[in-house]
């Protein structure tokens, strides 16, 4: 007889090996035919919501893996919510608008803007959008993320841009938005105004001189012969000075060097007559700032005034503190103007080209014009010195190219108007991580007013018209007309039709008596189309509702989408869009650098699913502390697989020892061993933990727990003991049953803990366990922990079982390594502990033996008593040696009693009784 085939091995389809890029898109197939979105909301649907909104990833190219983190994070939550009393319904949306579209229509596409309408050009950037929003869809559809994928927000439909009017309008009743020439980030590559949040730093070389500017009317506190010296980065600028400042309660000294006297804050005049090497220098006196005001010097090129004015935005950090002030160049320099009557010159064209307004220059790109204007300086004598140097300077974030402060009328929201309630608001929500509060806390503070018009063709027009005399009109009559033309048609009308068709019928206005009209050609910053969210999408769906539980977006979006939701929710509802914001760092190499095509240090999501699968991936998530920056790479995934391969070989291990088991088999508590008990409150306290983390959104300890369960509670211990019960005795076994018992439990347990972050896998083994009745365990809820009476001292036993296991474990290694056994079932082990630790091993009811897993066991005496050939730990000492007597064929147990049936030679009295039990029939 094949003692073999009289063991109740694990009976299991459910394969060791994942195979996890050929079967999660078998599984996402299944969940697609099944409507698995619609199955979840309809389970959910009388649970109160709670809304995780999306934040729009712009519709061009690819995933990356920051989107995969963002996304895989967002889908945690939104499944943890549905298992756990909530409606959570997650609508997915996508950016649309702006220049990157345009480029990549002309760029890549090679279509020719000037041989169409700007109408026809804007169906061709719908057409392109729509095709990356289809292209991406599927990418993250690919990662497992399970949301309304087949009715998304996308700020280009229709519906959206009549709802962004709304918002648009409601600000400007209530006197929120103005048109206004003022200095703004101003990109020449993208001939556009930008936005703050549009704005990065990257080095760049630029010229530094100090210019001496002659006095003109000294107003008797200065000189004629006397000179003021100011330091630029920006020499195009010079042009366009009309004025110096100086801070009124600084220190300023007159002094002679070289032939001449020159004005300097005396705190600056060291490190000035340093950097203009003058050999010696002169104090000739010292005047107060605010003596100097509304002196005037002459512009060293053209010789017109240049006022000097009084300014608190002058520090000693570095230059001469006179600075060079152009108010058509600088926010501080407009500023100053405008309180001194100055105008608002700007010599330089939308392309970044200096015009007729710098005469000597125009036709220049404003780069280009530095070496020109300070060889005008250097003719006329007033360059004092030029070097270069590299600093941090703004870029535009889509061409990665340079931006300047340019003067243009532009539409503007203006934050001053409502920063009390902004701030108020920020301090009403929840921040995860807690500094995010500070981060936008400051950046509202200290804003300026938001530039929101762009001289872009794709986007949402600003619905402005304006009257013969030049006024713009923004009723409420014209507001609602326009929201309701683009509801119906799109925003592409605005471009198709004349302006009188876009007007209400009959519409008249005083300024128009002629009853002719024109309007706005610019576009709204794409930050005001997906800040406009809150309305467009929160307050128009039925299945959601403003605000949000949560925004959930990179660290980055602290300047971007949670600042301009916040403005437009507050502006139009006094309150912030969301309750809560958590923030994500980015992805970066497995050295802790910026990805880059260029370096080839790129990991592509698409590439890691393909070869690994999208449940690995979305582990990875779950390891990392995603708060700050965080590491991937190919090391890295390959660890996170061994975990994987770890969780899902318990899986497989309870799939297959449950295979004759149904819940009517469960043995009730009280017929449970201790051993067993213990295992139920371990679970009980993983169940504690995980659902506690979930809640405060803390994945990584989710990940290491389960890992930390399935490898130490269950494989080290519970489930390698288990063996000896679960193969070897009889099906109906009382102590068989109820490690099944615990085993079902723990499955049950485990796989719903699991299934936010391993979807793919926690359905495949749903598939599995026969006696669950829903669909997917996506329709079930999260595990309830049970109240267990005396778990304490229960646990504090077992635990401390557990400790005087792991010295057996050491001292079985060293015997092994020894030669004096092989397996541990080979070995005999003697245990001489001292009274605390032998009251404890006759507490224990179960089968030590069994528990250590050796064929042989003995209590020796007291610790004093032991052998020297013992090994010592804490509190007792060990003996291994090799058991006597022969080994078990079935339970592979060393011992004296095998062959004493004659009917089983090969067995030992236990199996002999089984086989003779169990399976005499067969």
């Amino acid at each position: 007889m094949d003692y073999k085939d009289t063991l109740l091995m694990p009976k299991t389809e459910f394969p060791m090996r994942g195979n996890l890029p050929k079967r999660e898109p078998e599984m996402q197939e299944k969940w697609e035919k099944m409507n698995i979105y619609k199955m979840v909301q309809e389970h959910t649907k009388d649970r109160p919501l709670f809304i995780l909104h999306d934040g729009p990833p712009y519709a061009n190219g690819d995933i990356h893996m920051g989107h995969a983190l963002n996304k895989i994070l967002k889908d945690f939550i939104v499944r943890y919510k549905s298992m756990s009393g909530y409606n959570a319904p997650y609508v997915p949306g996508w950016d649309t608008h702006g220049l990157p579209i345009e480029t990549a229509l002309t760029k890549n596409k090679k279509v020719n803007r000037k041989e169409m309408s700007v109408a026809e050009f804007r169906k061709l950037c719908e057409e392109y959008a729509w095709e990356q929003i289809n292209g991406q869809r599927e990418q993250f559809k690919r990662l497992g993320v399970r949301g309304d994928w087949d009715n998304p927000y996308v700020t280009l439909q229709p519906e959206y841009e009549a709802q962004q009017i709304l918002v648009f309008g409601e600000m400007a009743k209530k006197g929120y938005i103005y048109k206004g020439k003022k200095p703004v980030y101003w990109s020449p590559s993208s001939e556009s105004a930008l936005a703050e949040a549009e704005i990065e730093y990257q080095d760049k070389k630029s010229p530094s001189i100090f210019v001496a500017f002659d006095v003109a009317d000294g107003k008797g506190v200065l000189e004629e012969d006397e000179k003021i010296i100011i330091w630029t980065t920006t020499p195009w600028t010079i042009p366009a000075n009309l004025g110096i400042a100086v801070h009124p309660d600084l220190e300023y000294s007159v002094v002679r060097a070289n032939g001449s006297k020159y004005v300097i804050a005396s705190e600056l005049l060291h490190s000035v007559a340093k950097e203009l090497e003058w050999e010696n220098h002169e104090l000739v006196r010292t005047i107060k700032g605010k003596e100097m005001e509304r002196i005037s010097a002459k512009h060293p090129i053209y010789g017109r005034e240049s006022l000097v004015v009084l300014g608190d935005h002058v520090t000693t950090d570095a230059g001469t503190g006179c600075v060079h002030t152009a108010p058509g160049h600088g926010e501080d320099d407009f500023i100053v103007g405008q309180k001194y009557g100055l105008d608002v010159l700007c010599p330089v064209d939308e392309k970044g080209v200096m015009t007729s307004e710098a005469p000597g220059f125009e036709g220049l790109f404003y780069d280009e014009a530095n070496k020109p204007i300070t060889e005008k300086l250097q003719e006329n004598g007033a360059l004092l010195k030029l070097q270069f140097f590299t600093h941090s300077y703004p870029h535009d974030w889509r061409t990665k190219k340079p931006v300047i402060f340019r003067a243009t009328a532009q539409w503007f929201a203006s934050i001053k108007d409502f920063r009390s309630e902004l701030l108020d608001a920020v301090k009403e929500t929840k921040w995860v991580p807690a500094w995010g509060e500070t981060r936008l806390f400051n950046m509202v503070r200290d804003r300026g007013d938001w530039c929101i018009s762009r001289q872009r063709a794709w986007g949402v027009p600003i619905p402005v018209f304006y009257a013969e005399n030049g006024e713009p009109i923004i009723t409420d009559e014209t507001i609602s007309h326009v929201s309701d033309l683009f509801r119906q048609h799109g925003s592409n009308i605005w471009f198709e039709r004349e302006t009188k068709d876009l007007l209400p019928e009959g519409f008249s206005h005083e300024g128009s008596p002629n009853g002719l009209f024109t309007r706005e050609t610019d576009i709204m910053d794409v930050w005001f189309d997906s800040g406009s969210s809150h309305q467009a999408v929160l307050q128009e769906r039925d299945d959601l509702q403003r605000p949000a539980d949560l925004y959930l977006e990179g660290s980055d979006q602290y300047r971007g989408w949670f600042n301009s939701s916040l403005s437009t929710a507050v502006a139009v509802t006094g309150k912030a869009p969301y309750k809560g914001v958590l923030s994500h760092g980015f992805a970066l190499d497995g050295q802790g650098r910026k990805m880059s095509k260029s370096v080839g240090n790129v990991v592509v999501p698409s590439k890691v699913m393909n070869q690994l699968g999208g449940d690995i991936l979305r582990l990875w998530v779950a390891s990392v502390d995603y708060q700050a920056d965080v590491r991937v790479s190919d090391a890295i995934l390959k660890q996170v697989a061994e975990v994987y391969r770890k969780i899902r070989n318990t899986f497989r291990f309870l799939l297959g020892n449950l295979a004759d088991f149904t819940p009517a088999d469960a043995v009730e508590w009280e017929n449970l061993r201790d051993v067993d008990r213990y295992m139920l409150v371990k679970l009980n306290k993983l169940i504690d933990k995980v659902k506690k983390a979930y809640d405060e959104y803390e994945f990584a300890v989710i990940y290491h727990a389960v890992h930390n369960f399935c490898t130490i509670e269950l494989s080290a211990f519970y489930l390698d003991f288990a063996k000896d019960v679960l193969y070897i005795e009889g099906k109906d076994h009382p102590d068989r049953r109820a490690i099944q018992t615990v085993l079902h439990q723990t499955l049950m347990a485990l796989t719903k803990l699991t299934a936010p972050i391993l979807p793919h896998t926690a359905d495949e083994v749903w598939e599995h366990i026969e006696s669950e009745k829903a669909e997917s365990v996506q329709l079930t809820d999260m595990p309830e922990s049970t109240k267990i009476e005396q778990s304490e001292a229960l646990e504090e036993k077992w635990d401390a079982f557990m400790a005087l296991r792991d010295d057996v474990l050491k001292a079985l290694e060293t015997a092994r390594n020894e030669k004096v056994i092989g397996k541990s079932l080979t070995a005999k082990i003697t245990l001489y502990p001292d009274q605390k630790a032998k009251s404890l091993l006759e507490s224990v009811e179960e089968d030590l033996k069994q528990l250590f897993i050796v064929s042989g066991f003995e209590l020796g005496g007291d610790i004093s008593a032991a052998p020297e050939n013992a090994q010592e730990f804490s509190n007792v000492k060990i003996t291994v040696e090799a058991a006597e007597g022969e080994t078990c064929e079935r339970c592979w147990i060393v011992t004296p009693e095998v062959g004493q049936d004659q009917n089983h030679p090969g067995l030992c009295v236990r199996c002999a009784g089984i086989v003779e039990k169990e399976y005499a029939s067969n």
